[in-house]
């Protein structure tokens, strides 16, 4: 299985992945469209059993593979391993996840009540994804990555043909940009079936990598310190970069304090608890504000992941929302 996205097999993932991943509420959120004076269609793709958009990617990805018994072996910052851990169980593969020391904890815990084995090694998800490479070679087992596998994009990119199928057409689909599979699998879709919607994909500001790797058109490494722990990418895939060349239209920025007034947005505006990385195209769309008056823009809220401590800090102002020491804390 390779890296390519096809238009035909994302339709196809859309008639196979499990029904509980499909059709995520969508709707213009009034409140919230009033408040920034934009026509935003939100995606809420965090009401599922894994409270992200992830296991659309990784079921159709295991629908895929071969059913061998092989173990499988995936690294995560803790919603793609929920993902894959659901789709594993499903079908009885056994699993193992390798995720950062500092991952969030109640992503490890529901990674492990899903049946997965986690380990939790290196000081950030792409020392994790390290190990889990030589975990799987020792071993013998099958090693599958985010951004580098096509199913993996196709499967999200069932949420631009979800979109697609409001009557109202859109001027742009702001999209979290981790490794890609979500941004490719919705570019793919939207840029043969609706090709004057714009596709802009938003990285942590603290974490730029994907945004610099797009420009250079090549993968080029860059630091990592975003709260964002779902698209805090330090080392690109090539795969993945590549293919965003065809599918990405710009690439945004947005700060730690942006995502997080993005968050609080969410909560009072449309009662929706969302992590840092599924705030970011709302805090995107924030920040253009200007250029987007009277566009209708749409973007997925890709997860709501959060734990007690995140809760009370970020939403609830516990501790101070956005303080010093919730802001340099490593993630991913």
């Amino acid at each position: 299985m390779d890296a390519s996205i096809s238009v035909d097999r994302i339709r196809e993932a859309a008639t196979v992945i499990d029904p509980v991943f499909l059709h995520a509420p969508q709707y213009v959120c009034e409140p919230l469209s009033d408040q920034l004076g934009v026509t935003i269609v939100l995606k809420v793709e965090s009401i599922n059993p894994i409270r992200s958009f992830k296991g659309r990617g990784t079921d159709f990805l295991l629908h895929r593979l071969a059913g061998d018994g092989t173990g499988i072996v995936c690294a995560s910052a803790g919603n793609f391993g929920q993902g894959m851990a659901y789709a594993c169980r499903k079908r009885g593969r056994p699993l193992t996840v390798f995720a950062a020391r500092g991952a969030n904890p109640l992503k490890v815990e529901r990674m492990r009540a899903l049946g997965a084995k986690v380990e939790l090694q290196g000081d950030d998800f792409d020392e994790a994804k390290d190990v889990a490479k030589r975990h799987a070679t020792k071993n013998g087992e099958l090693y599958v990555e985010d951004g580098r596998l096509g199913a993996i994009a196709e499967g999200a990119g069932t949420i631009a043909v979800e979109l697609m199928e409001d009557s109202a057409p859109l001027d742009a689909v702001f999209v979290p940009l981790g490794n890609g599979s979500l941004v490719n699998g919705i570019g793919t879709w939207l840029k043969q079936l609706s090709p004057t919607t714009r596709v802009i994909a938003v990285c942590a500001e603290t974490a730029p990598s994907m945004a610099l790797s797009w420009r250079a058109h090549k993968p080029v490494a860059a630091p990592s310190t975003s709260i964002a722990d779902g698209i805090a990418v330090r080392v690109p895939v090539p795969e993945a970069v590549g293919i965003m060349a065809g599918t990405v239209d710009d690439v945004m920025l947005v700060s730690d304090d942006e995502m997080l007034a993005a968050m609080r947005l969410l909560i009072s505006r449309a009662g929706l608890v969302v992590e840092p990385s599924g705030a970011a195209g709302i805090a995107a769309i924030a920040q253009r504000v200007g250029e987007l008056a009277g566009k209708r823009v749409a973007t997925p809220l890709t997860g709501g992941n959060l734990t007690e401590q995140q809760l009370r800090e970020w939403l609830y102002g516990e501790g101070g929302m956005g303080a010093p020491e919730a802001r340099s804390r490593s993630a991913r």
